[in-house]
């Protein structure tokens, strides 16, 4: 496993501002610019978000140039912030298309989807199952024709049973799962629970830690980004679940809606790249206030 940085760290600095939550920075970013600082922090890889940047194929060639001579591993991340729909847009699913062509023209072999959101996700797992999965599997083609696994994001519409019946319902080696590790907790599951069914389908990661804040527990406010160690997330229990899954892909860090007492996104990542590091290498993690009781201890190696 090797530490990367998820660019939607920076998704303020790319323009999205989350209305009544946060203000926009005094300057903009490009992806050379969040490349470099990658490559300043250290780390073996990125993931990046589709959204922010163009797609024409002198961009891509220039940007698989630039991964290439930096040395990093990388993810496409494709569908911020409804992706498919939940299964019901088509013109959605004719974009994931395309992008299966951008990853693999800039050296990708793992493409993060989404599925969809709370936003979109029915009422009814069964109908939503059918949704999605319906659409999924007519993508799955392109994908090996690619030679691009898709990784479904547990993105806030799916539990963790939910998200295991889907994958194994579809029974691909070009489908998997990109293991978020805070988003369930903001449906109010076990993040270590949900980590110990996701691991062994995971693909790509984001590695995300949880804090809380005043209001209600309904509300995404309620549940913000914290730098990695401050919050509810044991993610040295995950990293733990993903060794004995024999997982060797990304740990891409992610922070969306940063907790205001941590400062700005640079020094929250910083900070984040520096426990992941010391956990790689070996170090106890900080101890944990509170920490989610998970049903099984992982072997760690």
């Amino acid at each position: 496993m090797k530490i990367a940085i998820d660019s939607y760290c920076y998704h303020r600095y790319f323009g999205e501002v989350y209305p009544g939550l946060q203000k926009a920075p005094d300057r903009a970013m490009t992806v050379w610019d969040f490349l470099r600082r990658a490559r300043r922090l250290g780390v073996a890889g990125v993931s990046l978000e589709s959204c922010y940047l163009p797609t024409d194929a002198e961009f891509l060639h220039r940007l698989r140039d630039t991964l290439d001579s930096y040395g990093f591993e990388r993810v496409w991340a494709w569908g911020h912030p409804n992706g498919l729909c939940s299964g019901t847009d088509r013109e959605a699913a004719r974009d994931l298309l395309a992008h299966l062509a951008h990853a693999r023209a800039i050296g990708a072999g793992v493409m993060r989807i989404v599925g969809g959101s709370r936003r979109t996700a029915p009422k009814s797992y069964a109908q939503h199952k059918r949704q999605l999965g319906g659409m999924l599997r007519k993508l799955l083609p392109a994908a090996q024709d690619h030679g691009v696994v898709l990784a479904l994001e547990n993105h806030i519409d799916l539990t963790g049973d939910q998200m295991v019946d889907l994958i194994r319902s579809l029974d691909s080696p070009w489908l998997g799962v990109c293991l978020d590790t805070g988003n369930n907790l903001r449906l109010h599951e076990d993040p270590l629970v949900v980590a110990a069914q996701l691991a062994p389908l995971a693909r790509a990661t984001h590695i995300k830690d949880i804090g809380v804040r005043p209001g209600d527990p309904q509300e995404f406010s309620f549940w913000p980004s914290v730098p990695l160690g401050r919050g509810l997330v044991d993610i040295g229990y995950v990293l733990a679940l993903l060794r004995e899954a024999r997982y060797d892909g990304l740990l891409a860090i992610e922070i969306d809606y940063l907790h205001p007492e941590y400062g700005d996104e640079e020094r929250a990542v910083r900070a984040s790249v520096r426990y992941l590091k010391g956990l790689l290498a070996g170090e106890p993690a900080r101890a944990k206030k509170n920490r989610p009781a998970a049903r099984r201890r992982p072997t760690a190696s």
